[in-house]
């Protein structure tokens, strides 16, 4: 038995498959006394990997805000852990569901799809710039009148992709509402009020057609 653990050992230290590292460090080699030479052949990492925080300037609804986060940071951990900013919601976190939509010099993004350093040099706006006190923009107002909104989480992403959208194209058809925010996912089913919502605040009046 003494010999069979030291072969074991050597073969740990001189570096094996996972496969192999698998079948070595089952309930045998447990029971038989393996897990200090394991440790020993695998000692635990406790230095930091990676690049430290950095100082980045955002413009944030007009604002200039200064931070310090890691080049890995998004900007939508940026927005909501760093500048107290939760409009925008984290929801699928791999950019396909548009609950954390902002824009960027005027056009549409994901927030959770670029990084916070990237984003310098550029105006974001989010959800919290459209109202004015309680004066609220009129695709907000509008959503609310067409029912667009129902759990919530999608309704910032939505209403900021609409306003997007009326700012690139102020007189949409429906069609073109519905391919404007397609990107935008709402698992409550609120497509119909939210189509109408834009066309109802669109400058030109919208086209329902």
């Amino acid at each position: 038995m003494a010999d069979k653990k030291d072969e074991n050992t050597l073969k740990l230290k001189a570096g094996l498959s996972r496969r192999g590292f698998l079948k070595v460090t089952g309930a045998g080699a447990i029971t038989t006394g393996l897990v200090p030479p394991l440790l020993e052949a695998f000692p635990q990492q406790t230095a930091v990997v990676g690049p430290g925080t950095v100082s980045i300037r955002l413009d944030i609804n007009s604002q200039t805000r200064s931070l310090k986060v890691e080049p890995r940071v998004t900007l939508l951990d940026a927005l909501r852990n760093w500048l107290d900013l939760t409009g925008a919601k984290k929801v699928c976190d791999r950019a396909s569901c548009g609950a954390c939509t902002v824009t960027m010099d005027g056009q549409a993004v994901y927030a959770c799809s670029v990084l916070a350093i990237e984003a310098q040099g550029h105006r974001v706006e989010t959800v919290e710039s459209l109202a004015r006190g309680t004066h609220l923009h009129p695709v907000q107002e509008a959503f609310i009148e067409n029912d667009g909104q129902q759990c919530g989480f999608c309704t910032p992403g939505l209403v900021v992709a609409s306003k997007a959208l009326l700012d690139r194209n102020p007189n949409p058809t429906r069609e073109e509402v519905l391919k404007g925010l397609s990107g935008n996912l709402c698992r409550c089913g609120t497509y119909v009020g939210v189509a109408q919502a834009v066309l109802d605040a669109a400058p030109g009046g919208g086209t329902n057609g």
